[in-house]
């Protein structure tokens, strides 16, 4: 009986790299296939049953856990709650789960629920689990030191995945990056010498591919695909001629490092394969900071030089950009909006910095004992920082928004596109990769964006952007389209955060007000209190600042409203305290009576008045987000008058 095997790619969030706005737009489901789970699949024995549900693309259902031997589950640190939630539900059911990838290798001693780990690579450490687990004497972790040879590495099984639910799909050449930046864990899982497979290895998985029968943007995913430049010159031109012989079939995309600008041959041999995107780790244009993140390769020439002569070549420069480094000047925020302007580099993806664990960065700052959490991977709108910056924490977020508010405003993105447009060169741009599906998807995508940007509330912008793209370069029009309907991902992931942060500061006005009130809370008349509860609305419950929250509540895209949760359970605990505090005032001013009827019937009466008049002027708040929040504070607020009236009670009954 063959053993199966299913493996597991949970679901990543809502971030501003995931293009979810796109994705449905395009017909797709994810963006990228889980290349990593392929690539295992193909390490196990061949008699074994692997099925491959990646979240992103498809439904987890339990019985394809139930129909399971074992689950394998691999994940990045991002998607951790979606981690959390599947390790649970195999429990639930009984399966044992196997674990593996980035986030397990990293913070595998705060993981639960897990049976086994089988960390770093797979190539040295997955037949050692295979072994053990088939004599029956599995051990809970699996770990090694060894960078495996990929040279020896299969074929990834392309065949356990659909990739029509993906806009691209995943290749992998190299492992490792010569660098050393202290925020960066590739250095850390794959080391610094940079292991390459053989050109025609790769060729064989590029053959794989093919003959699945995609074709379209093909994403090689290596964190630093030059990384050993004298390998890379001796596989380039093999790609060359595959590509040639089969009429360009794929559009490469891949990540470098900035000194590729400076090796002509290396760049014409890259265009010549087709590699037509390639991504660079940018970080910030202060030298200081750069300097402080050992990020020396990007000190050596000029930025803004070196992307415009990759652009030139005619590849589209992507890149990335982190703010919160501890030289960070006052001014960072309008540097990095100058120098993302000046690039052209319309897709710049700028996030607060982050200590990843089992990195130069986490060490340092947990020597300085500056770590609050464990990171979450979101670093652009799950704006709560693993640790303490430099700058205050405040300012940072609040220049961090501004930036992305400033270079993703149509205005600004839409003059990026036109300034890498301009710098393309002819006849380079979308070369290859037409097939049926591909003429099909490049017509999908033109009549959604004229559909949908034509009648935005940036329409004009959006019409005046073809306008000029066109008069520009007429041959590039379906690269000025594409570029635009990344944008309107862009525009609407910006409001969304934009919201989210309005929505988030009228929480903590609320909450100010609030606090300020209950630090002057002191009552030794009933008749204060009543009055006190009862004019809550002004400055702290207004209706009007209610019922904007209701509106802003209801704008949140739904992937969105789990980052209020935060600020709206501060809020409440605020309440909760001033209940409390209410609360002990009543039942200070109870024990002062000592007794008589009289006294005890008006201080329940003022009691049941106080629940009555609570419950009558607050019922407006209870609705949407506030329904199951505020609601419980005015149930706590009556549990403890109740309690109160039924000591007046019991105290009557003793005086009588």
């Amino acid at each position: 009986m063959k053993m199966k095997i299913l493996m597991i790619y949970p679901e990543i969030p809502m971030t501003y790299w995931g293009f979810k706005y796109i994705l449905k737009m395009v017909g797709r489901k994810s963006a990228f296939p889980p290349l990593g789970l392929m690539t295992v699949a193909a390490l196990l024995p061949a008699e074994y049953d692997v099925t491959i549900v990646d979240m992103n693309a498809q439904i987890l259902r339990e019985r394809d856990i139930e129909r399971a031997d074992l689950v394998f589950i691999s994940a990045m640190i991002i998607q951790k709650d979606s981690f959390d939630e599947v390790v649970k539900l195999c429990t639930k059911l009984g399966r044992t789960v196997v674990a593996g990838g980035p986030y397990p290798t990293g913070s595998h001693a705060g993981i639960t629920g897990v049976d086994h780990f089988v960390l770093g690579e797979a190539e040295a450490t997955l037949p050692r689990f295979l072994r053990d687990y088939e004599n029956g004497v599995p051990e809970r972790m699996y770990t090694s030191a060894e960078r495996p040879d990929i040279r020896q590495t299969p074929v990834p099984r392309f065949d356990l995945i659909k990739h029509s639910r993906y806009t691209t799909m995943s290749i992998q050449y190299s492992r490792g990056c010569p660098f050393n930046c202290e925020f960066c864990d590739i250095i850390e899982l794959f080391g610094r010498v940079p292991r390459t497979k053989d050109p025609e290895q790769f060729l064989a998985e590029m053959d794989a591919l093919y003959s699945t029968g995609y074709r379209g943007p093909l994403f090689i995913v290596d964190d630093n695909f030059i990384g050993n430049k004298k390998n890379v010159k001796k596989l380039l031109p093999a790609i060359a001629r595959w590509q040639r012989e089969r009429k360009y079939p794929y559009m490469i995309l891949t990540e470098a490092s900035i000194n590729m600008a400076d090796d002509e041959e290396l760049m014409d041999m890259m265009v010549d394969a087709g590699f037509n995107k390639v991504f660079i780790g940018i970080e910030t244009p202060v030298e200081e900071s750069l300097a402080l993140s050992h990020k020396t390769q990007n000190m050596k020439v000029s930025m803004l030089e070196s992307v415009e002569r990759i652009q030139r070549k005619g590849m589209e420069v992507t890149a990335g950009f982190i703010l919160g480094f501890d030289s960070d000047p006052e001014d960072v925020f309008d540097r990095q909006i100058e120098f993302i302007r000046r690039s052209g580099i319309p897709v710049a993806m700028v996030g607060l910095l982050t200590a990843l664990p089992n990195t130069q960065l986490y060490r340092r700052l947990e020597s300085e004992n500056r770590i609050i959490m464990e990171a979450s991977g979101n670093n652009t709108h799950d704006l709560l920082m693993n640790f303490t910056p430099a700058m205050d924490m405040d300012k940072l977020v609040r220049g961090y928004r501004r930036v992305l508010s400033t270079i993703y405003s149509p205005h600004e993105y839409f003059n990026r596109c036109l300034t890498l447009m301009e710098r393309m060169p002819k006849g380079r741009v979308g070369r290859g990769a037409f097939s049926f599906w591909t003429i099909l998807l490049v017509v999908r995508i033109f009549l959604s964006s004229v559909i949908r940007q034509t009648l935005s509330n940036y329409g004009s912008h959006y019409i005046g952007f073809l306008r000029r793209a066109v008069k520009l370069k007429p041959g590039m029009l379906p690269k000025a389209v594409k570029t635009a309907l990344f944008g309107h991902h862009f525009f609407r992931m910006t409001r969304e955060i934009v919201a989210v942060d309005e929505f988030t500061a009228a929480l903590e006005k609320i909450r100010r007000s609030l606090r300020a009130r209950i630090e002057r809370v002191s009552f030794d008349r009933l008749e204060d209190i009543v009055k006190d509860v009862i004019s809550l609305d002004h400055g702290v419950l207004e209706k009007t600042l209610v019922s904007s929250l209701q509106k802003k509540y209801r704008k949140l895209h739904e992937n969105f409203r789990s980052n209020v949760e935060e600020p709206v359970t501060n809020l409440v605990e605020e309440f909760r305290v001033y209940v409390d505090k209410v609360a002990q005032n009543i039942k200070n001013i109870e024990e002062k009576f000592s007794g008589g009827g009289k006294s005890i019937d008006e201080l329940k009466e003022y009691c049941l008045a106080l629940k009555a008049g609570a419950r009558k002027k607050y019922r407006y708040i209870n609705r949407e987000f506030f329904r199951g929040y505020m609601n419980g504070m005015l149930e706590l607020f009556d549990s403890h008058i109740d309690r109160i009236i039924r000591e007046l009670d019991s105290r009557r009954g003793l005086a009588e």
